[in-house]
């Protein structure tokens, strides 16, 4: 390998990891009750992986369409619950807390396979 391609491995790698570090405080703050910075966190991790994307080549590129489908998911989920709590609070709060582990879960999982040098698995695959 050159050391030009080498780099830009070290800067997708660092910018991954930066990601997904955004997404685990957003993950955390979902989780914890009263957390504010969740969704300006979420909106900068998700330009960071846009606008990347199409950039990082190999692997790494799984990492980013995962926590992408990860985001989009959650989003569409917690759209389709939204109504939940205008019946009763507790089946939202139920519903949203679900959500909220699945989404940290999804974040850790990222980590750690990220940490190993694994990409993640297709979408068919899971």
């Amino acid at each position: 390998m050159s050391a030009t391609s080498d780099l830009q491995q070290d800067s997708d790698l660092t910018i991954g990891w930066v990601s997904y570090i955004l997404h685990l405080v957003v993950a955390v703050s979902a989780v914890i009750p009263g957390a504010q910075m969740g969704p300006l966190l979420l909106v900068v991790a998700l330009l960071i992986d846009l606008v990347k994307r199409g950039d990082v080549q190999g692997w790494q590129r799984s990492h980013f369409r995962y926590r992408l489908r990860t985001v989009v998911w959650a989003a569409v989920l917690y759209c389709l619950t939204f109504p939940l709590w205008f019946l009763f609070v507790f089946p939202g709060w139920l519903a949203w807390a679900g959500i909220s582990i699945w989404f940290l879960y999804r974040i850790v999982l990222g980590m750690v396979r990220l940490n190993r040098a694994q990409p993640m698995p297709e979408p068919s695959a899971v």
